[in-house]
Order: C-alpha cells, then structure tokens, then sequence
C-alpha cells in the first residue's frame, strides 16, 4: 500500500515546565507534527492552553502545529491561534452553529482545516463537508483529558473515512489526512493503520516513556508491519 505516516506527539502529556524544550525534543525524537490540544472547561471538562502558549512555541519547531480545538464558541479562537502561528486547526461539529462557514473562516486565516468526530458523533457531517477538509480526526477516547484508553469502535468508523477520503481522491485528486487521537500506543497502532489511520496523536506513549527517539521509531516499525 505505501501509505505514509505521520506521528503527532501531544503536548497534553508533556512536562509543562520545560514545554520548549519537550517541544524541540520531540522534533529532534522524529516527530512530524505537534498536536496541540486546547479545552475550555465548557466544551470538555477541563481547562488546558491558549494561542499564548502556541505563539511561545511557534519560533522553537518547523514542525507543523496541528491545533485541535475542544471549545465552544469556537469561531471567535480561530484567528487567535491562525496568528500565533497553527498550521491545521481542528473542530467539533457540535461546537458549531454553521459547520460550513467555521470551515471557510479556518481556511480564509490561512490554515487548514479539519472536523473532529467524537466517538459518538455520527459521521454524517462527511457528506456535506469533505471537500473542504484537510483532516479528518475520529476521537478514540471522549476528549478532555490524557492517558485515557483506546476505543475499539474507533476502528470501524476509522475504515468507513478511509473509504470516503479514497473515493473522492480518486475522483478529484484531493488528499485529505486521517488522524486518530486517544490511547495510541505502541502495541496498537498497527492494526489502528490498518484500519484506515495515516496520522497518529500519542501523548502518554511518548512523553511518558524515558526515550522519545525510541518510542517513535518503535512506531514507525510497527508501522511498517501495517504495510
């Protein structure tokens, strides 16, 4: 298959009092992109970090930053963090009035966009929106905190966006990323792959291990199983 992968550490799980330099290490570990998890304690149950602390990491990577925002209202943020310096910035459809326009606002501050599907949030929204997507995230935990496990009903929903993501690349050539978030780990994130996924968010698996390096290359081979 040859799909290419990509690891987005989450800083959710990292050590808040060194974050620049968790940050420069993870990059330097061989992360491709930093996942960046903001909660409002409205949206979800608890209360994380703002375009602050993006702006404060924005000079220290060239790595992507791929913002996933957990908040509601969540159009009045998005300019916010498009100038602190995100790449791809993520939303809940249930954290919308109008799903197509907070696509078009992401978009028009000059990032990509991408829609959240909790795992019980039906993917219907796919088939009005896809087209404008960048990303595709399916939730395998209910969001708002870190270290939680893997939710085997993630991976059917995963399979059934990996079809539709196909079928319109083969139709207008428009690649869009399929990006899994909650319990990943090096023990599952084959058969995750295997089930559709080419992006992968991992906090705990690896800010919680003694070697970043290690636990993304134990990745990538275990990737690389998955064909």
């Amino acid at each position: 298959m040859g799909r290419s992968y990509r690891i987005a550490p989450s800083i959710l799980s990292a050590n808040f009092a060194r974050l620049g330099d968790e940050v420069a290490a993870v990059v330097a570990a061989g992360a491709d992109m930093i996942h960046f998890d903001v909660m409002d304690n409205h949206y979800v149950p608890n209360l994380t970090i703002g375009p602050l602390v993006c702006e404060a990491i924005r000079p220290l990577t060239q790595a992507v930053i791929d913002v996933h925002l957990m908040v509601e209202p969540v159009d009045r943020i998005v300019p916010d963090f498009a100038k602190a310096g995100a790449n791809i910035i993520s939303f809940h459809p249930e954290a919308s009035a109008h799903v197509d326009r907070t696509i078009g606002l992401i978009r028009d501050s000059g990032c990509k966009a991408g829609l959240v599907f909790n795992p019980a949030t039906p993917l219907n929204w796919l088939d009005h929106v896809l087209d404008k997507l960048d990303l595709v995230l399916i939730m395998s935990v209910n969001p708002g905190f870190g270290g939680q496990s893997f939710i085997p009903g993630a991976l059917p929903k995963l399979a059934d966006v990996r079809r539709r993501i196909d079928a319109m690349h083969a139709e207008t050539g428009r690649a869009v990323l399929l990006q899994v978030d909650g319990g990943v780990k090096v023990d599952n994130i084959a058969a995750i792959a295997r089930a559709g996924a080419d992006t992968f968010v991992a906090g705990s698996a690896i800010f919680g291990s003694k070697d970043y390096a290690a636990t993304i290359a134990s990745m990538r081979a275990a990737l690389k199983s998955a064909g």
